[in-house]
C-alpha cells in the first residue's frame, strides 16, 4: 500500500450541483480508487457522482499569492454580477 498513489476524490451529492472535494486516499488505480471512494464517503447513500484524481496531477496556486494572483479582476466590476437581485426560486446560482 505504501507505494499505491494518492488520489483527491470529489463527489456530486445530488444531479444539477458540481463536484465537490470530499477527501484523499490510496489506491492501486483509479477503479479501485472510485470504489474505496464510495465506501468511504458514499456510505450513505450521499452521491451520485464521484471523480478521482491523482494529487500529483493537481497543480494549485499558493495562498499567499493570492493578492498578486487576483488583483486584476479587483478592477473588472463588471464582471462580478453582485448588484442583481435574483428571486428566491432560482436555485444553486
Amino acid at each position: 500500500m505504501k507505494n499505491w498513489p494518492l488520489w483527491e476524490i470529489f463527489v456530486r451529492s445530488k444531479a444539477g450541483l458540481s463536484h465537490k472535494h470530499f477527501g484523499s486516499l490510496h489506491a492501486a488505480d483509479e477503479a479501485m480508487a472510485i470504489e474505496n471512494a464510495r465506501d468511504v464517503y458514499c456510505r450513505r447513500n450521499e452521491g451520485v457522482s464521484i471523480w478521482v484524481v491523482k494529487s500529483e496531477h493537481i497543480t494549485a496556486s499558493d495562498p499567499a499569492d493570492a493578492d498578486p494572483l487576483f488583483e486584476p479582476a479587483k478592477d473588472k466590476v463588471y464582471r462580478h454580477p453582485t448588484f442583481y437581485v435574483l428571486p428566491d426560486e432560482v436555485g444553486h446560482m
